[in-house]
Protein backbone atom coordinates (compact mmCIF):
# COMPACT_ATOMS: atom_id res chain seq x y z
CA UNK A 1 0.00 0.00 0.00
CA UNK A 2 1.66 3.20 -1.18
CA UNK A 3 0.82 6.78 -0.26
CA UNK A 4 -1.06 7.40 -3.51
CA UNK A 5 -3.40 4.49 -2.81
CA UNK A 6 -3.92 5.48 0.83
CA UNK A 7 -4.60 9.12 -0.04
CA UNK A 8 -6.80 8.22 -3.00
CA UNK A 9 -8.88 5.93 -0.83
CA UNK A 10 -9.07 8.42 2.03
CA UNK A 11 -10.37 11.39 0.02
CA UNK A 12 -13.47 9.40 -0.84
CA UNK A 13 -14.54 9.67 2.79
CA UNK A 14 -14.17 13.45 2.63
CA UNK A 15 -16.85 13.39 -0.04
CA UNK A 16 -19.02 10.85 1.76
CA UNK A 17 -18.92 12.92 4.94
CA UNK A 18 -20.18 15.99 3.13
CA UNK A 19 -23.40 13.98 2.93
CA UNK A 20 -23.11 12.07 6.19
CA UNK A 21 -22.44 15.02 8.50
CA UNK A 22 -25.00 17.18 6.68
CA UNK A 23 -27.65 14.57 7.42
CA UNK A 24 -26.46 13.84 10.95
CA UNK A 25 -26.00 17.43 12.08
CA UNK A 26 -28.56 19.42 10.13
CA UNK A 27 -31.30 17.18 8.70
CA UNK A 28 -33.33 17.14 11.93
CA UNK A 29 -33.05 20.93 12.13
CA UNK A 30 -33.88 21.17 8.40
CA UNK A 31 -37.01 19.07 8.88
CA UNK A 32 -38.33 20.93 11.94
CA UNK A 33 -37.28 24.52 11.24
CA UNK A 34 -37.03 24.74 7.43
CA UNK A 35 -39.26 22.07 5.87
CA UNK A 36 -41.77 22.61 8.69
CA UNK A 37 -42.63 19.15 10.01
CA UNK A 38 -42.81 18.36 13.73
CA UNK A 39 -39.97 16.79 15.70
CA UNK A 40 -42.09 13.70 16.37
CA UNK A 41 -42.92 13.34 12.65
CA UNK A 42 -39.22 13.72 11.83
CA UNK A 43 -38.38 10.91 14.25
CA UNK A 44 -40.78 8.73 12.29
CA UNK A 45 -38.94 9.49 9.04
CA UNK A 46 -35.62 8.46 10.59
CA UNK A 47 -37.11 5.28 12.07
CA UNK A 48 -38.76 4.04 8.86
CA UNK A 49 -35.64 4.72 6.80
CA UNK A 50 -33.58 2.59 9.14
CA UNK A 51 -36.08 -0.26 8.99
CA UNK A 52 -35.52 -0.28 5.23
CA UNK A 53 -31.76 -0.26 5.85
CA UNK A 54 -32.24 -3.49 7.75
CA UNK A 55 -32.89 -5.06 4.35
CA UNK A 56 -30.74 -3.01 1.99
CA UNK A 57 -27.48 -3.10 3.96
CA UNK A 58 -27.12 -6.90 4.12
CA UNK A 59 -28.45 -7.18 0.57
CA UNK A 60 -25.82 -4.76 -0.70
CA UNK A 61 -23.10 -6.62 1.17
CA UNK A 62 -24.19 -9.90 -0.40
CA UNK A 63 -24.30 -8.36 -3.87
CA UNK A 64 -20.91 -6.67 -3.53
CA UNK A 65 -19.00 -9.73 -2.33
CA UNK A 66 -20.42 -11.74 -5.23
CA UNK A 67 -19.65 -9.10 -7.86
CA UNK A 68 -17.01 -9.99 -10.43
CA UNK A 69 -15.99 -7.32 -12.96
CA UNK A 70 -12.83 -6.10 -14.64
CA UNK A 71 -12.89 -3.20 -12.15
CA UNK A 72 -13.01 -5.53 -9.14
CA UNK A 73 -15.77 -6.36 -6.70
CA UNK A 74 -16.23 -3.09 -4.77
CA UNK A 75 -14.87 -0.30 -6.96
CA UNK A 76 -17.59 -0.37 -9.66
CA UNK A 77 -20.16 0.85 -7.16
CA UNK A 78 -18.12 4.00 -6.54
CA UNK A 79 -17.96 4.68 -10.27
CA UNK A 80 -21.63 4.19 -11.04
CA UNK A 81 -23.19 5.23 -7.73
CA UNK A 82 -21.48 8.56 -7.08
CA UNK A 83 -23.67 10.72 -9.33
CA UNK A 84 -27.06 9.30 -8.21
CA UNK A 85 -25.98 9.79 -4.59
CA UNK A 86 -25.25 13.44 -5.29
CA UNK A 87 -28.62 14.01 -6.97
CA UNK A 88 -30.70 12.42 -4.20
CA UNK A 89 -28.73 14.38 -1.58
CA UNK A 90 -29.80 17.63 -3.23
CA UNK A 91 -33.44 16.53 -3.25
CA UNK A 92 -33.28 15.49 0.41
CA UNK A 93 -32.41 19.09 1.35
CA UNK A 94 -35.00 20.65 -0.98
CA UNK A 95 -38.25 22.25 0.21
CA UNK A 96 -41.01 21.46 -2.31
CA UNK A 97 -44.06 23.66 -2.89
CA UNK A 98 -46.45 21.29 -1.12
CA UNK A 99 -48.81 21.34 1.85
CA UNK A 100 -47.90 19.83 5.23
CA UNK A 101 -48.82 16.27 4.32
CA UNK A 102 -47.08 16.58 0.97
CA UNK A 103 -43.89 17.77 2.65
CA UNK A 104 -43.99 14.82 5.04
CA UNK A 105 -44.35 12.41 2.11
CA UNK A 106 -41.47 14.22 0.39
CA UNK A 107 -39.30 13.76 3.48
CA UNK A 108 -40.07 10.05 3.66
CA UNK A 109 -39.48 9.50 -0.06
CA UNK A 110 -36.24 11.44 -0.43
CA UNK A 111 -34.64 10.23 2.78
CA UNK A 112 -35.48 6.59 2.10
CA UNK A 113 -34.02 6.88 -1.41
CA UNK A 114 -30.99 8.68 -0.01
CA UNK A 115 -30.45 5.81 2.43
CA UNK A 116 -30.66 3.18 -0.31
CA UNK A 117 -28.25 4.92 -2.71
CA UNK A 118 -25.93 5.85 0.16
CA UNK A 119 -25.78 2.14 1.01
CA UNK A 120 -24.97 1.20 -2.60
CA UNK A 121 -21.90 3.46 -2.47
CA UNK A 122 -20.70 3.27 1.12
CA UNK A 123 -20.87 -0.47 1.78
CA UNK A 124 -18.40 -1.23 -1.05
CA UNK A 125 -16.32 1.82 -0.09
CA UNK A 126 -15.94 0.68 3.52
CA UNK A 127 -15.25 -2.92 2.46
CA UNK A 128 -12.30 -1.74 0.36
CA UNK A 129 -10.28 -1.38 3.58
CA UNK A 130 -10.06 -5.16 3.87
CA UNK A 131 -9.24 -5.51 0.16
CA UNK A 132 -6.48 -2.89 -0.09
CA UNK A 133 -4.13 -4.43 2.52
CA UNK A 134 -4.11 -7.47 4.85
CA UNK A 135 -1.63 -5.86 7.27
CA UNK A 136 -2.86 -5.23 10.86
CA UNK A 137 -0.93 -1.98 11.37
CA UNK A 138 -1.39 -0.97 7.74
CA UNK A 139 -5.14 -0.98 8.27
CA UNK A 140 -4.73 1.32 11.26
CA UNK A 141 -2.75 3.75 9.11
CA UNK A 142 -5.24 3.47 6.25
CA UNK A 143 -8.15 4.08 8.62
CA UNK A 144 -6.29 7.05 10.12
CA UNK A 145 -5.89 8.67 6.69
CA UNK A 146 -9.48 7.88 5.89
CA UNK A 147 -10.94 9.25 9.12
CA UNK A 148 -8.71 12.33 8.86
CA UNK A 149 -10.37 13.06 5.52
CA UNK A 150 -13.77 12.18 7.00
CA UNK A 151 -13.22 14.63 9.85
CA UNK A 152 -12.07 17.28 7.40
CA UNK A 153 -15.26 16.81 5.40
CA UNK A 154 -17.25 16.91 8.61
CA UNK A 155 -15.37 20.03 9.65
CA UNK A 156 -16.31 21.75 6.39
CA UNK A 157 -19.97 20.86 6.83
CA UNK A 158 -20.20 21.72 10.51
CA UNK A 159 -18.35 25.01 10.29
CA UNK A 160 -19.51 26.49 7.01
CA UNK A 161 -23.10 25.26 6.64
CA UNK A 162 -24.96 27.82 8.73
CA UNK A 163 -22.85 30.84 7.67
CA UNK A 164 -23.31 29.79 4.03
CA UNK A 165 -27.05 29.21 4.42
CA UNK A 166 -27.49 32.60 6.10
CA UNK A 167 -26.17 34.34 2.98
CA UNK A 168 -29.38 33.53 1.08
CA UNK A 169 -32.85 35.04 1.25
CA UNK A 170 -34.19 31.86 2.82
CA UNK A 171 -32.67 28.89 4.60
CA UNK A 172 -34.43 26.62 2.15
CA UNK A 173 -32.55 28.14 -0.78
CA UNK A 174 -29.30 28.14 1.15
CA UNK A 175 -29.46 24.46 2.03
CA UNK A 176 -30.31 23.48 -1.53
CA UNK A 177 -27.45 25.45 -3.10
CA UNK A 178 -25.02 24.13 -0.50
CA UNK A 179 -25.97 20.54 -1.28
CA UNK A 180 -25.41 21.17 -4.99
CA UNK A 181 -21.86 22.28 -4.20
CA UNK A 182 -21.27 19.34 -1.84
CA UNK A 183 -22.54 16.91 -4.47
CA UNK A 184 -20.15 18.20 -7.12
CA UNK A 185 -17.17 17.86 -4.80
CA UNK A 186 -18.17 14.45 -3.41
CA UNK A 187 -18.84 12.96 -6.84
CA UNK A 188 -15.41 14.06 -8.09
CA UNK A 189 -13.64 12.64 -5.03
CA UNK A 190 -15.37 9.26 -5.31
CA UNK A 191 -14.18 9.09 -8.90
CA UNK A 192 -10.64 9.73 -7.60
CA UNK A 193 -11.00 6.85 -5.14
CA UNK A 194 -12.13 4.54 -7.93
CA UNK A 195 -9.17 5.53 -10.08
CA UNK A 196 -6.38 5.27 -7.48
CA UNK A 197 -7.28 2.11 -5.53
CA UNK A 198 -6.74 -1.57 -6.26
CA UNK A 199 -8.32 -4.63 -4.68
CA UNK A 200 -5.20 -6.57 -3.71
CA UNK A 201 -6.79 -9.04 -1.28
CA UNK A 202 -9.17 -11.24 -3.23
CA UNK A 203 -11.21 -14.33 -2.34
CA UNK A 204 -10.76 -17.59 -4.18
CA UNK A 205 -12.50 -16.98 -7.51
CA UNK A 206 -13.45 -20.64 -7.79
CA UNK A 207 -15.13 -20.75 -4.38
CA UNK A 208 -18.80 -19.86 -4.45
CA UNK A 209 -20.19 -18.07 -1.40
CA UNK A 210 -23.68 -19.12 -0.34
CA UNK A 211 -26.02 -17.03 1.78
CA UNK A 212 -25.49 -19.58 4.56
CA UNK A 213 -21.72 -18.97 4.33
CA UNK A 214 -22.25 -15.22 4.65
CA UNK A 215 -24.58 -15.69 7.61
CA UNK A 216 -22.11 -17.96 9.40
CA UNK A 217 -19.28 -15.47 8.84
CA UNK A 218 -21.36 -13.03 10.87
CA UNK A 219 -23.06 -15.20 13.45
CA UNK A 220 -20.06 -17.39 14.25
CA UNK A 221 -17.70 -14.44 14.59
CA UNK A 222 -17.43 -13.33 18.25
CA UNK A 223 -14.81 -10.61 17.54
CA UNK A 224 -17.18 -9.06 15.00
CA UNK A 225 -20.02 -8.96 17.52
CA UNK A 226 -17.83 -7.10 19.99
CA UNK A 227 -16.55 -4.67 17.36
CA UNK A 228 -20.09 -3.95 16.20
CA UNK A 229 -21.00 -3.13 19.80
CA UNK A 230 -18.00 -0.79 20.12
CA UNK A 231 -18.70 0.75 16.74
CA UNK A 232 -22.39 1.29 17.51
CA UNK A 233 -21.67 2.89 20.88
CA UNK A 234 -19.25 5.33 19.29
CA UNK A 235 -21.74 6.30 16.59
CA UNK A 236 -24.64 6.58 19.02
CA UNK A 237 -22.69 8.90 21.29
CA UNK A 238 -21.51 11.01 18.35
CA UNK A 239 -25.00 11.25 16.85
CA UNK A 240 -26.82 12.42 19.95
CA UNK A 241 -24.17 15.07 20.50
CA UNK A 242 -24.15 16.26 16.89
CA UNK A 243 -27.96 16.27 16.67
CA UNK A 244 -28.43 18.45 19.75
CA UNK A 245 -25.46 20.83 19.53
CA UNK A 246 -27.24 23.32 17.25
CA UNK A 247 -30.30 23.31 19.52
CA UNK A 248 -28.11 23.86 22.59
CA UNK A 249 -26.45 26.98 21.22
CA UNK A 250 -29.62 28.36 19.66
CA UNK A 251 -31.93 27.89 22.64
CA UNK A 252 -29.90 27.19 25.81
CA UNK A 253 -26.99 29.55 25.17
CA UNK A 254 -29.03 31.91 23.00
CA UNK A 255 -26.30 32.60 20.43
CA UNK A 256 -26.61 30.68 17.13
CA UNK A 257 -23.42 32.30 15.83
CA UNK A 258 -21.44 30.09 18.24
CA UNK A 259 -22.47 26.89 16.42
CA UNK A 260 -19.93 27.30 13.64
CA UNK A 261 -17.20 28.33 16.09
CA UNK A 262 -17.91 25.38 18.37
CA UNK A 263 -17.75 22.87 15.54
CA UNK A 264 -14.65 24.57 14.20
CA UNK A 265 -12.78 24.26 17.49
CA UNK A 266 -13.96 20.77 18.46
CA UNK A 267 -13.57 19.15 15.05
CA UNK A 268 -10.28 20.96 14.63
CA UNK A 269 -9.04 19.36 17.85
CA UNK A 270 -10.07 15.95 16.48
CA UNK A 271 -8.07 16.58 13.30
CA UNK A 272 -5.02 17.33 15.42
CA UNK A 273 -5.55 14.40 17.76
CA UNK A 274 -6.17 11.86 15.04
CA UNK A 275 -2.48 11.59 14.17
CA UNK A 276 -1.74 10.27 17.68
CA UNK A 277 -4.13 7.33 17.20
CA UNK A 278 -1.67 4.96 15.42
CA UNK A 279 0.86 5.55 18.21
CA UNK A 280 -1.77 4.85 20.88
CA UNK A 281 -2.92 1.73 19.03
CA UNK A 282 0.65 0.47 18.76
CA UNK A 283 1.26 0.99 22.48
CA UNK A 284 -2.10 -0.10 23.94
CA UNK A 285 -3.67 -2.09 21.10
CA UNK A 286 -6.72 -1.07 19.12
CA UNK A 287 -9.15 -1.98 21.91
CA UNK A 288 -7.01 -0.33 24.59
CA UNK A 289 -6.66 2.93 22.67
CA UNK A 290 -10.42 2.97 22.06
CA UNK A 291 -11.00 2.50 25.79
CA UNK A 292 -8.75 5.47 26.62
CA UNK A 293 -10.82 7.59 24.25
CA UNK A 294 -14.02 6.52 26.01
CA UNK A 295 -12.61 7.53 29.39
CA UNK A 296 -11.72 10.95 28.03
CA UNK A 297 -15.21 11.39 26.56
CA UNK A 298 -16.78 10.60 29.93
CA UNK A 299 -14.61 13.19 31.68
CA UNK A 300 -15.44 15.78 29.03
CA UNK A 301 -19.20 15.18 29.25
CA UNK A 302 -19.15 15.50 33.04
CA UNK A 303 -17.27 18.78 32.77
CA UNK A 304 -19.67 20.06 30.10
CA UNK A 305 -22.73 19.13 32.19
CA UNK A 306 -21.57 21.10 35.23
CA UNK A 307 -20.50 24.16 33.25
CA UNK A 308 -22.82 27.19 33.26
CA UNK A 309 -24.38 27.97 29.89
CA UNK A 310 -22.92 31.46 30.08
CA UNK A 311 -19.32 30.20 30.46
CA UNK A 312 -18.57 29.99 26.75
CA UNK A 313 -14.82 29.39 27.08
CA UNK A 314 -15.37 26.45 29.44
CA UNK A 315 -18.07 24.98 27.20
CA UNK A 316 -15.63 25.09 24.31
CA UNK A 317 -12.87 23.53 26.43
CA UNK A 318 -14.99 20.59 27.55
CA UNK A 319 -16.31 20.21 24.03
CA UNK A 320 -12.74 19.74 22.82
CA UNK A 321 -12.09 17.14 25.53
CA UNK A 322 -15.17 15.20 24.40
CA UNK A 323 -14.11 15.47 20.75
CA UNK A 324 -10.58 14.24 21.46
CA UNK A 325 -12.02 11.28 23.35
CA UNK A 326 -14.15 10.36 20.38
CA UNK A 327 -11.21 10.32 17.97
CA UNK A 328 -9.77 6.84 18.74
CA UNK A 329 -13.30 5.42 18.80
CA UNK A 330 -14.02 6.79 15.32
CA UNK A 331 -10.74 5.65 13.78
CA UNK A 332 -10.16 2.25 15.31
CA UNK A 333 -13.62 0.82 14.80
CA UNK A 334 -12.96 0.91 11.06
CA UNK A 335 -9.51 -0.59 11.61
CA UNK A 336 -10.87 -3.47 13.71
CA UNK A 337 -13.67 -4.61 11.40
CA UNK A 338 -11.33 -5.80 8.57
CA UNK A 339 -9.47 -8.00 11.08
CA UNK A 340 -12.68 -9.92 11.77
CA UNK A 341 -12.86 -10.80 8.06
CA UNK A 342 -9.70 -12.91 8.43
CA UNK A 343 -11.10 -14.44 11.63
CA UNK A 344 -14.15 -15.71 9.73
CA UNK A 345 -12.01 -16.85 6.80
CA UNK A 346 -9.69 -18.76 9.13
CA UNK A 347 -12.51 -20.38 11.09
CA UNK A 348 -14.99 -21.09 8.28
CA UNK A 349 -12.95 -20.97 5.06
CA UNK A 350 -15.10 -18.13 3.69
CA UNK A 351 -14.03 -14.55 2.95
CA UNK A 352 -17.39 -12.80 3.38
CA UNK A 353 -16.09 -9.24 3.63
CA UNK A 354 -19.20 -7.72 2.05
CA UNK A 355 -21.50 -9.41 4.55
CA UNK A 356 -19.31 -8.42 7.49
CA UNK A 357 -18.96 -4.77 6.51
CA UNK A 358 -22.64 -4.43 5.58
CA UNK A 359 -23.63 -5.84 8.97
CA UNK A 360 -21.33 -3.38 10.72
CA UNK A 361 -22.70 -0.56 8.55
CA UNK A 362 -26.27 -1.51 9.36
CA UNK A 363 -25.63 -1.35 13.08
CA UNK A 364 -23.79 1.94 12.63
CA UNK A 365 -26.85 3.33 10.83
CA UNK A 366 -29.13 1.83 13.44
CA UNK A 367 -27.13 3.59 16.14
CA UNK A 368 -27.31 6.81 14.13
CA UNK A 369 -31.06 6.41 13.79
CA UNK A 370 -31.59 5.66 17.47
CA UNK A 371 -29.48 8.70 18.28
CA UNK A 372 -31.22 11.05 15.84
CA UNK A 373 -34.76 9.75 16.28
CA UNK A 374 -34.29 9.35 20.03
CA UNK A 375 -33.05 12.92 20.39
CA UNK A 376 -35.96 14.21 18.31
CA UNK A 377 -38.46 12.17 20.31
CA UNK A 378 -37.08 13.32 23.67
CA UNK A 379 -37.22 16.96 22.55
CA UNK A 380 -40.75 16.52 21.24
CA UNK A 381 -41.95 14.87 24.46
CA UNK A 382 -40.25 17.60 26.50
CA UNK A 383 -42.33 20.23 24.71
CA UNK A 384 -39.87 21.55 22.12
CA UNK A 385 -41.47 24.01 19.69
CA UNK A 386 -39.47 25.15 16.66
CA UNK A 387 -38.53 28.83 16.47
CA UNK A 388 -40.11 29.57 19.86
CA UNK A 389 -38.82 30.42 23.33
CA UNK A 390 -38.37 26.99 24.93
CA UNK A 391 -39.72 25.84 28.27
CA UNK A 392 -37.36 24.95 31.12
CA UNK A 393 -38.24 21.30 30.55
CA UNK A 394 -37.25 21.48 26.87
CA UNK A 395 -33.98 23.25 27.70
CA UNK A 396 -33.11 20.62 30.31
CA UNK A 397 -33.87 17.88 27.78
CA UNK A 398 -31.51 19.43 25.23
CA UNK A 399 -28.78 19.76 27.86
CA UNK A 400 -29.24 16.22 29.17
CA UNK A 401 -29.19 14.56 25.75
CA UNK A 402 -26.03 16.47 24.86
CA UNK A 403 -24.09 15.56 28.01
CA UNK A 404 -25.54 12.75 30.17
CA UNK A 405 -26.63 10.28 27.49
CA UNK A 406 -23.10 9.91 26.00
CA UNK A 407 -21.70 9.05 29.45
CA UNK A 408 -23.89 5.97 29.75
CA UNK A 409 -23.04 4.92 26.21
CA UNK A 410 -19.30 5.21 26.84
CA UNK A 411 -19.53 3.04 29.96
CA UNK A 412 -20.94 0.24 27.81
CA UNK A 413 -18.18 0.79 25.25
CA UNK A 414 -15.49 0.43 27.94
CA UNK A 415 -16.89 -2.96 28.97
CA UNK A 416 -16.89 -4.15 25.34
CA UNK A 417 -13.25 -3.16 24.77
CA UNK A 418 -12.23 -5.30 27.73
CA UNK A 419 -13.63 -8.48 26.15
CA UNK A 420 -12.37 -7.91 22.58
CA UNK A 421 -10.20 -10.98 21.77
CA UNK A 422 -8.42 -10.12 18.50
CA UNK A 423 -5.16 -8.30 19.29
CA UNK A 424 -2.19 -7.87 16.94
CA UNK A 425 -0.50 -11.17 17.72
CA UNK A 426 -3.73 -13.13 17.26
CA UNK A 427 -4.46 -11.43 13.94
CA UNK A 428 -0.91 -11.87 12.66
CA UNK A 429 -1.23 -15.61 13.32
CA UNK A 430 -4.51 -15.72 11.38
CA UNK A 431 -2.93 -14.02 8.37
CA UNK A 432 0.08 -16.32 8.57
CA UNK A 433 -2.16 -19.38 8.61
CA UNK A 434 -4.15 -18.07 5.63
CA UNK A 435 -1.09 -17.26 3.53
CA UNK A 436 -0.21 -20.13 1.16
CA UNK A 437 3.25 -21.57 1.72
CA UNK A 438 5.76 -20.79 -0.98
Amino acid sequence: MNLKTAAGYAVGDFGINLYFISVMTYLLYFYTDVLGISAVAASGVFFVARIIDAVTDPLMGAIAERTRTRYGRMRPYLLFGALPLGLISILTFTVPDLDGNGKLVWAYTTYILFGIIYTVVTIPYATLTASITPDYDGRTRLSTYRIACAFTGGFAVSVFTMPFVSMFESEAQGFQVLMVLFSIVATALLFVTFKTTEEVVQPDRDKKISLADSAQAILKNPPLMVVIGIFSCGMLSFTVRQSTTAYFFIYNVGDPSLIAWFFSVTLGSMLVGIWAVPMLAEKFGKAGATRLGAYLTIVGCIGFYFTAWTSIEQLFFWGCVVALGGTPVAVLGWAMIPDTVEYAEHKLGVRADGAIFSTASFFQKLAKTIGGAGAALVLGLAGYQANQVQSAQALDAIHGVLTLVPIGIMVILVVLTKIYPLDKSAHDQLVKDLTPSA
